[in-house]
């Protein structure tokens, strides 16, 4: 979402519109989350198998019977026996794994490995040769041949992360065509330390889900009733007996009368609402264990309030955000059932598949996530059909908008509904704006996988923008309409837990902008002027809710300047290969400031230990 400063004033005009139908029981609105799960019991172990090497080449495997050697040449960190890969003077490369299950209940998991360098090359400036370590899809680092030493020098990293995972170990030397560089290995260990809390692996799930949902709406499309269901795997080595769904937008009403209804459940019994009426308990009928599938369904009702907001209608026209109910991730840290915020995102969500049915009058058109077919309904009605696969949330709108479309030059169909009031000359630049916009940040970041884009303009909003996989909210604006693209890439294809970590999404998306723009950020963080010891780009939405006349100037305009004096550090050409790489490596997964600070540092060999303390960048 993209901010605007008379925030306050418009969301205080909400009038809210309650849905008049049977509801669950309801829990007191300050009811809390189900307390985590006792700990479970950690024996600290050390994981690698053979990681001195000394005991042949099982399990490890090998790109060639030479990597794993005695040969004289170079010689072992301790014991006889050493991982040499590469050295030899031509284009060559040689791969080194072994796979790992780390298991859960333990806090803690460190690899360590000692690694040393001997190049040919005398070169101070080019990295011609290269190692990478990784731990599933993960970089963990990047070496060189500038990183050449006379003995072996140990490597560190926290892999915490993987807690409760089966990954793979792995190691990848490239050769160019001339002058030899030598990568050797020796003492890989993998180290599990403290018992956690809770002991669930650190696994997200329910993974892969999948929603089906047939919703008809009024003859003024702010009322809607229908079906929903969701098939979801456990993907935990931790028996699932119970989900919790969101239903964020009763934020929008009260407990008793919330303007989402989930009533007759299926697969599950469904318990209190809690977290002001925003999660829904499902007690599954057995506990699943990893691995298989199990599918709920339910009535919904859903009754859209006055006001122009993420979910809300501005006269005859209507933006339904979040209002389909979606499943709760759950990990290491247990369930995360944070409150709403009207002051940025509490939404986590993983990567899954919709489809949707939407039954409304012919009069009203309806944009929505993912690529849309109409088919003739019952007499004046239309069936708008969307199918979206691997995004996080659904969004639609319903109204007698103007719409207008074009091809971006990379092949984006994109769509503009505009409502009354918005001339045709700005819905003609915000068209432009949104195809340059979704072609700039694909050739960054990746390709556009949606389809369609669909964007729809207001400039009643209070809000400066709001993000949906496919489909954004905007004023008449080349800025927020550039950064809610972005956010296509940045909360959509790489997710994020937009609760704990907001910069995640924002930063990356204001940075994003930027680059579209042909904005460099030079000097911004001259700027900076922290309120407080306790002021952080980390912080979580629990701080920023506290502290909200900061968090736009910190967690955007901080972060994204943050992003730019990192580019400066890593260099033009690295910082794009960074980001290009962590969208790759995260593609329909979820970033942690951990991983992106992994990465970056992955990227040079100057220790960004200061510079991530220096720009308040914990994690």
């Amino acid at each position: 979402m993209r901010q605007t400063p008379h925030k306050g004033l418009a969301a205080g005009a909400i009038a809210f519109v309650a849905l008049a139908a049977v509801s669950l029981p309801v829990a007191p609105a300050a009811a809390a989350p189900p307390a985590a799960s006792p700990a479970a019991t950690c024996t600290p172990a050390q994981l690698v198998a053979n990681g001195g090497f000394e005991s042949g080449t099982s399990p490890w495997s090998q790109s060639s019977t030479s990597v794993i050697t005695s040969r004289s040449g170079q010689s072992a960190h301790g014991g006889t026996s050493f991982a040499w890969l590469d050295g030899t003077g031509g284009t060559h490369t040689d791969t080194l794994s072994q796979s790992v299950t780390i298991p859960s209940g333990c806090a803690h998991a460190t690899l360590t490995f000692w690694l040393h360098v001997d190049t040919a090359e005398t070169t101070s400036s080019t990295q011609y040769d290269k190692l990478t370590a990784k731990i599933g899809s993960t970089t963990l680092a990047t070496y060189s041949n500038l990183n050449k030493n006379t003995g072996y020098a140990q490597k560190s990293f926290d892999v915490s992360a993987f807690v409760g995972q089966t990954v793979t170990i792995a190691f990848t030397g490239t050769e160019d065509y001339s002058l030899q560089t030598s990568f050797v290995l020796d003492d890989i260990a993998l180290d599990t330390s403290g018992d956690s809390t809770p002991p669930a692996d650190s696994t997200r799930t329910p993974a892969s889900p999948s929603y089906t949902v047939s919703l008809s709406s009024d003859s003024s499309g702010t009322t809607w009733t229908g079906h929903e269901s969701a098939t979801f795997t456990n993907a935990s080595s931790t028996a699932l007996s119970e989900v919790y769904l969101r239903l964020w937008d009763n934020y929008h009403g009260t407990c008793s009368a919330p303007p989402i209804t989930v009533t007759n459940v299926t697969g599950g019994s469904a318990g209190a609402l809690s977290v002001s009426c925003t999660a829904l308990q499902i007690a599954l009928p057995a506990p699943l264990t990893q691995g298989q599938t199990a599918t709920i369904g339910f009535d919904l009702g859903i009754t859209v309030p006055s006001g122009a907001d993420r979910f809300g209608h501005d006269g005859a026209f209507s933006f339904i955000g979040n209002a389909l109910p979606v499943l709760a991730v759950k990990d290491g840290a247990g369930w995360h059932l944070d409150p709403y915020t009207n002051n940025g995102e509490s939404f986590y969500s993983l990567a899954a598949d919709f489809k949707v049915t939407l039954d409304h009058p012919s009069t009203l058109l309806v944009p929505a996530t993912g690529t849309s077919s109409d088919t003739p309904g019952s007499s004046g009605r239309t069936i708008t059909t969307a199918t979206a696969s691997k995004v996080r949330d659904f969004a639609w709108a319903a109204g007698p908008f103007t719409k207008i479309s074009g091809t971006s030059p990379a092949g984006t169909q994109v769509n503009i509904y505009s409502v009354s009031g918005i001339g045709s000359s700005d819905a003609q630049s915000m068209l432009s704006t949104a195809k340059s916009a979704v072609d700039s940040h694909a050739s960054r970041f990746g390709a556009y996988p949606y389809g369609e884009l669909d964007a729809v303009i207001d400039n009643n909003y209070w809000f400066g923008g709001m993000e949906y996989p496919g489909f954004v909210l905007d004023l008449v604006s080349t800025t927020a309409l550039t950064h809610e693209i972005a956010h296509q890439w940045w909360y959509g294809i790489v997710g994020d837990d937009e609760y704990t970590s907001p910069w995640l999404d924002e930063a990356f998306a204001d940075y994003s902008t930027d680059l579209a723009l042909g904005k460099t950020g030079t000097s911004c963080w001259n700027s900076v002027s922290w309120a407080s010891s306790a002021e952080k780009i980390t912080n979580s939405m629990a701080y920023w809710d506290a502290h909200s006349s900061r968090y736009s100037t910190v967690v955007y305009g901080y972060g994204k300047c943050a992003l730019h004096d990192l580019r400066r550090v890593l260099g033009d050409t690295a910082m794009a290969k960074v980001m290009k790489d962590y969208a790759t490596s995260h593609w329909y997964g979820v970033s942690t400031t951990a991983e992106f600070k992994a990465a970056a540092q992955a990227a040079t060999t100057t220790d960004l230990t200061s510079f991530w303390s220096t720009h308040r960048i914990d994690g």
